[in-house]
């Protein structure tokens, strides 16, 4: 039998099969969107704290740079632990975004009818805009970052910078629209982390009546934390309180 002659829904069975059918279950994907969603948070804090070493001086802030890119050494080479990283963080955002999709359409397929009541409508409408839109800006927002800091596409100084001089060049006063894209896309991933934070302690079981106004409170707290750490290094580079 040839390629074209194989019965194509033979083929999608087979691809199915081939899925781990714990995945294939709203709860398998709703409980690899928390994980894979931890794993991002953790990234996140993470990376906060590190730009956050900006504040310490360029001598600090650019040590940090070269010992992300030496973690490792000499037992492994130059970039090792952060190709490892980097690929961990692209197979989770993949998988991540993969099953915050099928479980949309699922969703989608399962309520034909739109809901009756406005309240719940209304506030199902917002989490739904606010993660399926903010989702994408985001990508945008990480796309343009790798561009801009790590690959240096797009950024004034280049390659041949320190990374201090290029986070600064970045931000200055005279690219404050550069400041606004971030700032308003870093205000989109403290809602998407809020509203992701508070789903997977859904998805793991682990709100209950007596925890769930804690759960809230820690979502919003590492959320607004998050959010205020990143937004803090433009602002400030912006407005000349650090130069």
């Amino acid at each position: 039998m040839t390629w074209n002659s194989f019965p194509r829904q033979t083929y999608g069975r087979e691809v199915a099969i081939a899925i781990p059918a714990i995945y294939r279950s709203t709860v398998g994907k709703k409980a690899v969107m928390a994980v894979t969603g931890g794993i991002l948070v953790l990234y996140l804090v993470a990376h906060m704290v590190g730009n956050l070493k900006i504040f310490l001086g360029a001598e600090e802030f650019n040590h940090y740079a070269h010992w992300l890119r030496t973690m490792g050494e000499p037992a492994v080479p130059r970039r090792t632990v952060l190709t490892l990283i980097e690929v961990v963080l692209t197979v989770s955002v993949v998988l991540h975004m993969w099953s915050a999709i099928s479980l949309g359409k699922r969703a989608a397929h399962a309520r034909p009818v739109k809901y009756q009541s406005k309240k719940k409508s209304h506030a199902q409408g917002y989490a739904v805009h606010t993660m399926r839109y903010g989702g994408v800006i985001i990508a945008f927002y990480v796309v343009w970052h790798l561009l801009d800091l790590t690959f240096f596409v797009v950024n004034p100084k280049g390659s041949e910078a320190t990374p201090y001089e290029r986070m600064v060049a970045d931000f200055d006063a005279s690219r404050w629209y550069v400041t606004v894209w971030y700032v308003a896309a870093l205000l989109l991933v403290g809602l998407h982390l809020r509203h992701g934070i508070w789903s997977a302690f859904q998805t793991l079981g682990l709100r209950t009546p007596r925890s769930e106004r804690a759960l809230r409170g820690l979502a919003n707290t590492v959320a607004g934390l998050v959010t205020l750490g990143f937004v803090s290094v433009p602002l400030s580079i912006t407005f000349g309180w650090v130069s």
